[in-house]
């Protein structure tokens, strides 16, 4: 069974828990289902990923150190405004604070 479930939908990254499982088991298969997705193209990299969804404090270390390598910026979700955070801002598009929609 799958203790933390990811996908890509519309360009939006959905992250999620699954199974009950400890932190160090679901970030070693939150891990490999980024490694799964990166080689088969479906996280092809780019300017920016949108993240919505709950995640622990080692989930959230682990998606932005491996989105961080692939995308120039990394925005998420902001239930209370409706809108995408930059939180990992490369180059000079995207600044950390933007807001997205």
């Amino acid at each position: 069974m799958s203790t933390y479930k990811i996908s890509l939908e519309n360009g939006i990254l959905k992250i999620g828990f699954g199974s009950p499982a400890q932190n160090n088991e679901i970030v070693k298969e939150a891990e490999a289902r980024l490694e799964e997705m990166a080689e088969s193209g479906e996280l092809a990299g780019g300017e920016v990923i949108r993240v919505n969804g709950p995640a622990s404090l080692p989930v959230a270390m682990l998606l932005a150190h491996k989105l961080a390598h692939l995308y120039q910026a990394i925005a998420c979700f902001d239930p209370k405004l409706s809108k995408y955070v930059v939180a990992i801002a490369h180059g000079d598009k995207f600044a950390i604070g933007d807001l997205l929609d």
